[in-house]
């Protein structure tokens, strides 16, 4: 008997690469972002070229974003239930059909439809790919390998940019998408020649569709509705209505024997629950910073798109060459306490930037953008292997999923609150030099709140210390 363990385990070994698994993951994770920041880069080219609205180039990156976001939390419960090795193959494989089919599509209407398509892609990835990480890694070594993991998220976001201007300036638009065609192809491959292993703990259970349609249509009312609440009375129904279906997907979750989220994971076990509620935290009181950072360094300084998009790199590039170092003192020393000293970093970050004023020195803002970048690195690593490291194997794809979706409603509530500090302190107007007085206002003021934000962050944080060393949780120690 023992030797037929040993037998089904080597085979298991054989089966499964850690190098090649974690060189797939990292791949798909650069991948997402990079095509993301890249595209953003082409979007005036490309509307040239297909000849598309102001309505539809917008369009081209809400859709993928919404998509992203109403598929990342079912796609995880689906992959404990059916195997996170096949919804990352599939994934895989849709972002890179979509990808090829944009690089060639003839009109923008097929290019947002292909765009849908590469945002479910990327949810079926994103949902997967830390859960298979942390499967195939042993968990002293999960910070590790969580850090060079999201250390290319990063990286992604980094050179989306660049490699997306420069192609686009010197071969066209339609270039920008063929590192996508070209990686997507190599991680597929490895996936299914180096990546033999399922994982699915929860199979034989049933999935929750009805729940995953009640989640899809709240997500989409509160994404959609919040970031245009300036437009008028019905984006703020479409809000509403979206934040009646997060109610009612609560409820019927509550009732459904198998949900795509048991809310007992939140409830019942207070280190997930507040891991889950800091990481929204953190996100929606930095995502708009940068925004604000963007439109201050074009109007205020007079910075040109081009430098102010080199000087705003800092952050990300901070954040990437720091997270693996995150991660690896999250192996060393209980991960909660890394993640609490970064969102105390983040936290100075936002009182400086608080400071900025239309005569403030650019060093300040150099200071400002790094200080976020470490904080955040030390805090992106360790705050998800406390995630992943606090439940049972057969959810390690609803943690997985449920921390991008933390994210994308944390940058979305972030958005929401800049909306509605525009409409107070701007009246609808634009940012122009007569109207930059009102501005910096609404700047000083969103920083003054984001920064009391991670204050209360800060505190979620130190509480879930005192329940992790009473309930001695993995990601802990």
């Amino acid at each position: 008997m023992l030797f037929g363990h040993r037998s089904k385990v080597m085979k298991q070994a054989a089966r499964v690469s850690s190098r090649a698994v974690l060189f797939v993951v990292c791949s798909a994770l650069f991948l997402m972002p990079f095509m993301l920041s890249a595209v953003a880069v082409a979007l005036p080219s490309i509307g040239r070229s297909l000849q598309a609205s102001a309505l539809q180039l917008g369009l081209v990156e809400t859709v993928y974003i919404l998509s992203v976001a109403i598929f990342l939390l079912p796609m995880g419960r689906f992959g404990d239930v059916y195997g996170r090795r096949r919804v990352f193959v599939w994934g895989i494989f849709c972002f890179t059909l979509a990808t090829a089919l944009i690089a060639l599509t003839p009109s923008i209407k097929v290019l947002i439809v292909c765009r849908i398509l590469q945002g479910i892609g990327a949810a079926m990835v994103n949902a997967s790919s830390l859960a298979i990480v942390v499967s195939v890694f042993p968990s002293q070594n999960r910070g590790r390998v969580l850090g060079i993991a999201i250390a290319t998220v990063y990286a992604g976001i980094s050179c989306g940019p660049p490699i997306g201007g420069l192609l686009t300036s010197y071969l066209g638009w339609r270039t920008v998408f063929l590192p996508g065609v070209l990686l997507g192809v190599l991680s597929w491959h490895l996936t299914l020649t180096r990546m033999r292993t399922e994982w699915h703990e929860a199979k034989g259970e049933a999935f929750d569709w009805r729940g995953s349609l009640i989640y899809a249509l709240a997500v989409a009312g509160i994404t959609l509705g919040g970031s245009r609440l300036n437009t008028g009375s019905l984006a703020a129904a479409v809000l509403a209505g979206g934040l009646f279906c997060l109610g009612l997907f609560l409820v019927a979750e509550r009732r459904c024997r198998y949900p795509i989220l048991d809310i007992r994971l939140l409830t019942g076990n207070p280190v997930f629950g507040l891991s889950n509620l800091v990481s929204f935290i953190s996100y929606g009181s930095t995502f708009g910073v940068v925004f604000f950072l963007n439109l201050y360094l074009q109007y205020v300084k007079g910075f040109s798109p081009r430098d102010t998009g080199l000087l705003l790199m800092l952050q990300p590039l901070v954040q990437m060459l720091l997270a693996p170092v995150g991660g690896r003192l999250a192996d060393r020393f209980p991960a909660a306490r890394v993640a609490t000293a970064g969102m105390f970093v983040c936290c100075c970050g936002l009182l400086l930037a608080a400071t900025i004023r239309p005569e403030t020195p650019l060093i300040t803002v150099v200071g400002a953008l790094l200080l976020l970048g470490f904080g955040y690195a030390f805090f992106s690593t360790p705050n998800t292997s406390v995630i992943m490291g606090c439940l049972d194997k057969r959810y390690l794809g609803v943690a997985s999923g449920l921390t991008g979706t933390m994210r994308s409603l944390g940058m979305t509530f972030s958005m929401v609150v800049v909306t509605l500090s525009f409409s107070h302190f701007m009246n609808g107007q634009a940012v122009s030099a007569a109207t930059i007085p009102s501005f910096m206002r609404s700047m000083q003021s969103n920083m003054y709140f984001f920064c009391a934000l991670s204050v209360i962050g800060i505190g979620c944080s130190l509480k879930r210390l005192s329940y992790a060393m009473g309930e001695g949780c993995e990601g802990q120690s």
